[in-house]
């Protein structure tokens, strides 16, 4: 009896599994759609990028600055990609490095006045695409979505 209670439950999960399995290809898909189109009209009208959008857009987060290591965590990048971001805004006066004090190896890294114009014009851009892409989505839509989508990361927080 017991046998077959596993194999009524494991049939009945089968359709649930494929479900969610289902689900998370049409995520992965809706975000690929949206990055490509963010990744895309980044380029043509800012000559910029995703990744050093991001970065910009955590560093002004943090008007104080953030080492290296906590942008790297933020977005869950290496160091190394950290690092070309950082010194290509470096180079162009949208950010700088500070020393921390007590410790001669860390900086901080914060953006200029100059970089802090420029994420903002960038930003503003985002987010006029980011409305955009969704306007098919009402108020109601955007709310349960926003919901089901915070119980799923809270959901996923238990297999990090």
């Amino acid at each position: 009896m017991s046998e077959a209670r596993k194999t009524d439950t494991s049939d009945d999960q089968e359709p649930l599994s494929k479900a969610r399995l289902r689900l998370w290809l049409k995520l992965l898909k809706a975000s690929n759609l949206i990055e490509a189109n963010l990744r895309r009209r980044l380029r043509a009208e800012f000559n910029s990028t995703l990744p050093r959008f991001d970065v910009m857009s955590a560093l002004n987060r943090s008007p104080e600055g953030l080492k290296m290591s906590e942008i790297s965590q933020m977005l869950r990048v290496s160091n190394g990609n950290i690092t070309g971001i950082v010194d290509k805004l470096t180079e162009e006066g949208l950010a700088l490095r500070v020393a921390v004090p007590g410790d001669r190896r860390a900086q901080r890294v914060r953006l200029t006045d100059k970089g802090r114009e420029v994420f903002a014009r960038h930003a503003g851009a985002h987010q006029g695409w980011i409305d955009a892409m969704l306007a098919g989505l009402d108020a109601d839509d955007v709310d349960g979505m926003i919901r089901r989508l915070d119980h799923l990361s809270d959901t996923m927080k238990e297999h990090d």
